[in-house]
């Protein structure tokens, strides 16, 4: 394992950083945090601004490590993040890269990395959330298509979405996890209904996803069929391994700024607050190197990252939430004058212990697939 990094890989932070500080000033203003079309064009426009000087094909084609720094660098400068493109070019764009076939990555792969095409993820169902291997939209094969029926919940961003990283049971007769497959599902089919749903903190990125006997082409489907279970292990270890990179950073700033708050407004007295947030940077300093070590593993083992994500996001999603309690600590009444969006950011941290898999999940995969715990009953 290798945590430093070479002096090509400095170029390419040195080129991207110059790049940013040119191109961030001339960025229109960011559309209101609930002005979710808003907030897709804005985004989109961001991502071609990207392709265009030759970073958007990052995500898929450059190493793990060239990845990381792409992710710092942009957190850093304050960039845009992926926001709305979030699915395409963090979960379901590299699982295609990953897992798809010539024609697919042709088709799906250019429109994301342009920002031409938003992608939701259709897994979580009303029974089968922590439980995904429980999922019931069913997918029966009619020539070359399968007609697909059933509901998804928790469908992000399937509001502004063009495409959907779909489950389905192909095979209702095998076990669980062997009897699902992994669809591109057109949002614009006959059949599907869409009905946006309004989060604690007022937001509608999450809504209910309705399939009306959908036609999907078989050709959409990546992977063999009934082999989904295993496609959408790759698609998790994305989202739990290198999506939240960004986010990181970002917390990392964070608390840089809450430190400076508190020795502003007096609170840095408080030697209980400053073990909270000396203990708070350790915390993410141990998370950065852990996500060095995670990409130095992918980058061995051919892209993929490992198990280790779910090291990752189980510490990270409790040491989120501990930040913005901390902060709010430090800045009391005045974090409601920091804006919509920072507000939103933390009643968003109380869903991260639930998103992308829950703690308990988490737990059971450290477990049984780092520890060689058995499984439990």
């Amino acid at each position: 394992m290798d945590l430093s990094y070479t002096g090509e890989e400095e170029e390419f932070r040195a080129r991207l950083r110059e790049w940013l500080a040119a191109e961030l000033p001339g960025l229109p203003p960011r559309p209101d945090p609930l002005d979710w079309p808003g907030r897709r064009a804005y985004d989109c426009g961001w991502q071609r601004r990207l392709h265009d000087a030759g970073y958007g094909h990052v995500h898929w084609d450059a190493s793990p490590t060239r990845r990381l720094i792409f992710l710092e660098e942009t957190e850093r400068a304050g960039a845009p993040y992926v926001g709305a493109n979030f699915v395409g070019l963090l979960h379901a764009g590299p699982t295609i890269a990953a897992e798809g076939t010539e024609e697919q990555r042709a088709r799906w792969l250019g429109p994301v990395l342009r920002g031409d095409e938003v992608w939701c993820q259709g897994f979580s169902e009303p029974d089968a959330g922590s439980d995904l291997a429980g999922l019931r939209t069913r997918a029966v094969r009619d020539g070359d298509a399968y007609v697909v029926t059933g509901q998804k919940i928790w469908t992000s961003h399937a509001e502004v979405a063009d495409w959907c990283e779909l489950l389905v049971r192909t095979d209702p007769e095998a076990p669980r996890h062997r009897g699902i497959s992994w669809l591109a599902l057109p949002m614009d089919a006959p059949g599907v209904t869409v009905r946006p749903l309004r989060t604690l903190a007022g937001s509608a990125e999450f809504a209910e996803l309705f399939l009306d006997e959908v036609r999907v082409p078989v050709g959409n489907r990546v992977g063999e069929e009934n082999d989904g279970w295993r496609v959408t292990m790759v698609t998790l270890s994305f989202e739990r391994g290198t999506a939240f990179v960004g986010e990181v950073v970002a917390c990392r700033r964070l608390l840089g700024e809450l430190a400076r708050a508190a020795r502003e407004n007096g609170r840095w007295d408080d030697p209980a607050l400053r073990r909270r947030l000396g203990g708070l940077a350790a915390g993410f300093q141990a998370l950065w190197r852990l996500i060095q070590r995670n990409v130095s593993e992918a980058q061995a083992t051919g892209g993929v990252p490992g198990v280790g994500g779910s090291v990752f996001k189980l510490h990270y999603s409790h040491a989120r939430q501990e930040l913005y309690d901390a902060a709010a600590e430090v800045l009391g009444p005045d974090a409601l004058d920091l804006g919509r969006e920072w507000n939103l950011d933390r009643l968003s941290s109380l869903s991260y212990t639930i998103a992308a898999g829950t703690s308990q999940i988490q737990r059971n995969i450290v477990a049984e697939r780092i520890l060689g715990l058995p499984k439990g009953r």
